[in-house]
């Protein structure tokens, strides 16, 4: 496994990759190791559009991606990587598109190895809810990324 760290405007990240595939994206903290171990062209390529989403200057990541997950959590991340930046989608309209219910959304969002490049910031509770958020600080993380998408939360 190679990982490159990326400072980001949601605090220190660690991206990580395994052969030709980005394998997870994690917060980190500053005692976490201080250099790149054996960073490679594609996690340089993911920091770069890690650097352009933050910039307002890319809307949808093009990375190879290899999330491991079971068969279900693995079509929640393909949905929410088909939710437009700067649009919403809410648990249970997923749920009800995938044949399941809220909560096993909201858990496989909670589980999510790649947050931000598979976006569960955008998915919401009914009637605009933040609902939860795993990465970095929690719901303030997660209300930092729809901000920056220009996503007002009511």
């Amino acid at each position: 496994m190679s990982i490159c760290y990326v400072t980001s405007p949601v605090g220190r990240l660690a991206l990580e990759a395994d052969r030709d595939a980005l394998t997870g994206l994690r917060w980190t903290s500053a005692g976490d190791a201080a250099h790149d171990e054996g960073s490679t062209a594609l996690l340089k390529e993911a920091a770069r559009q890690l650097e352009r989403y933050f910039a307002r200057t890319l809307t949808r990541f093009d990375l190879p991606l290899a999330a491991r997950g079971t068969d279900f959590q693995k079509s929640v991340w393909k949905m929410m990587s088909e939710i437009p930046y700067g649009e919403t989608a809410t648990y249970g309209g997923m749920a009800m598109a995938l044949g399941s219910g809220p909560r096993a959304i909201g858990m496989a969002c909670g589980r999510n190895p790649i947050p931000i490049i598979v976006p569960c910031h955008r998915v919401l509770g009914s009637g605009g809810k933040e609902g939860g958020f795993s990465g970095g600080q929690g719901l303030p993380t997660k209300r930092k990324l729809l901000a920056l998408e220009g996503v007002v939360l009511l």
